[in-house]
């Protein structure tokens, strides 16, 4: 009969933190880097406030701090493997650092102009305090939409053809490097390249919004295409072939087969190419102009100008009027405008993947 034996003491398993312990460090070094960073800025707005600086150096902290007390209470193993941990998630706090710090002086700076009376009036006969930016919301919303309008019909029946129809031919090869080539020109040469075209048709000087829209619609062509053609590839081929095996026609089996079992991410594709041009200054300055006044007719040829929250942010910096301040809070709020708009595009984007993604069904 055997009995049992204790095991050494260097036997013994390691102590361990409990679950709790790391993000209690991470809030608590986040507070220590918090009152630091207010304590320097005392006697300053908040504007001034290094969020970017305050994450970093919590971060710091948090890999010493986590990485002294694994050690004390954990073995060697386990403090190596927590000290990796919080590098990785330091190296992902240091990539989030503009994003965090853009956000934040965006929302401190726009917030105060973020009022009923911004997104009411316009800037027509204001030279000081007071007015808004409804015509240039208008402006963005029609000129992008119509861009989506066209934009989205041609990139999905080019993604369509280069997928279905064109596998391993000359054209398709060609429209390929096409598309590769627009993707990475500059904005201001398709603003360039629309009021060129306008203006030989015209004259010179002409301003439409539709002219803003054609040259959003050139830089989101090549996005549409590419994120489309993607998206149709990683459909099952398996789902083709038993379409082609029920006798339906290759037009239908795309209409019916592989368009639904690509939607959703077809749609994600569309909103992040509206997303991507929804801040374009340059290629409006050229195309749409900018006014004080509210257009909502993007083929008006007389006095055609159409103002876009882009261009309204860099004509209240350029042309500040008598009041700097009062410019420049209307400049940051319609910069917190975009930035909302585009959140929300790109929320729309993921319910859309979520809600119109093929339902997996199991056997």
């Amino acid at each position: 009969m055997t009995t049992a034996t204790s095991a050494p003491p260097h036997q013994m398993a390691a102590g361990h933190l409990p679950r709790w312990a790391p993000w209690a460090l991470l809030g608590a070094c986040f507070a220590i880097s918090g009152a630091v960073f207010t304590f320097a800025n005392a006697g300053s707005d908040l504007a001034e406030l290094n969020v970017a600086g305050l994450l970093f150096i919590g971060m710091v902290l948090y890999v010493v701090a986590i990485f002294v007390i694994s050690t004390l209470a954990e073995s060697r193993r386990h403090a190596i493997d927590r000290l990796m941990t919080a590098l990785v998630a330091t190296a992902f706090v240091i990539a989030c650092l503009p994003l965090a710090s853009v956000v934040w002086t965006v929302v401190i700076n726009g917030i105060g102009r973020f009022d009923a009376e911004f997104f009411t009036y316009t800037m027509r006969n204001v030279l000081g305090e007071g007015g808004g930016a409804v015509h240039a919301i208008w402006g963005t919303v029609i000129i992008t939409l119509l861009a989506t309008v066209i934009s989205v019909p041609v990139g999905l029946m080019t993604s369509i053809y280069l997928v279905e129809y064109g596998e391993g031919r000359k054209l398709a090869r060609a429209i390929t490097f096409f598309v590769d080539v627009m993707t990475g020109i500059p904005s201001i040469v398709a603003g360039l390249f629309i009021y060129a075209a306008f203006a030989l048709i015209l004259g010179p000087g002409i301003r439409m919004g539709i002219m803003g829209a054609l040259a959003l619609s050139v830089l989101m062509i090549p996005v549409v295409v590419r994120g489309s053609e993607e998206m149709l590839r990683i459909v099952p081929n398996e789902l083709r072939e038993a379409s082609y095996a029920l006798g339906v026609p290759k037009w239908l089996t795309i209409v019916k087969i592989v368009l639904p079992t690509s939607i959703a991410g077809i749609m994600t594709s569309v909103m992040l190419a509206i997303a991507r041009v929804i801040g374009e200054t340059a290629p409006l300055l050229l195309t749409a102009g900018f006014t004080h006044s509210l257009q909502t007719n993007p083929i008006e040829m007389d006095n055609g100008n159409m103002m876009t929250l882009p261009v309204f942010v860099y004509n209240q910096y350029i042309m500040p009027g008598t009041d700097f301040a009062a410019a420049h809070g209307r400049a940051w709020a319609a910069a917190l405008t975009l930035i909302l708009i585009v959140m929300a595009l790109n929320l729309v984007a993921r319910l859309v993947a979520k809600f119109f993604a093929p339902k997996m069904t199991g056997r």
